[in-house]
């Protein structure tokens, strides 16, 4: 695949150019551009000290950037040298979620009531 992408031009090439030179892509998005990423792995067989575990030896990824028209804006080119290169980001956002549940609601208002089934609890 590695080779083949360069056959590819941004603002030049289009999507039919595209599907004959690297075929139909194995993820599909749509975003303001449409999105395909072409995934190639390849394993091979360790040696005998690893137990014949298979070892990964090719890891590429494509992502092309497709605008309205069906012409190539970007592409990116990912092989396993970048792919070790990549960092990600430790901390984690929080979410609030306001909108409770049909069935929280209902167990809140059943235990209202039962602690307080006139509704004159003293405030």
């Amino acid at each position: 695949m590695d080779k083949k992408q360069l056959k590819l031009v941004n603002n030049i090439s289009n999507k039919n150019d595209i599907l004959s030179i690297l075929g139909s892509p194995s993820t599909k998005e749509t975003f303001d551009n449409v999105v395909w990423i072409y995934i190639e792995r390849k394993y091979t067989k360790a040696s005998f000290v690893r137990l014949g575990k298979k070892k990964l030896f090719v890891n590429n990824v494509l992502v092309l950037e497709i605008d309205s028209r069906g012409i190539l804006t970007n592409k990116d080119f990912f092989d396993m040298n970048d792919m070790n290169k990549l960092t990600y980001y430790k901390k984690s956002t929080q979410t609030k979620t306001t909108k409770k549940s049909f069935v929280y609601d209902f167990l809140s208002s059943m235990r209202q009531k039962i602690n307080d089934p006139l509704g004159k609890r003293r405030k």
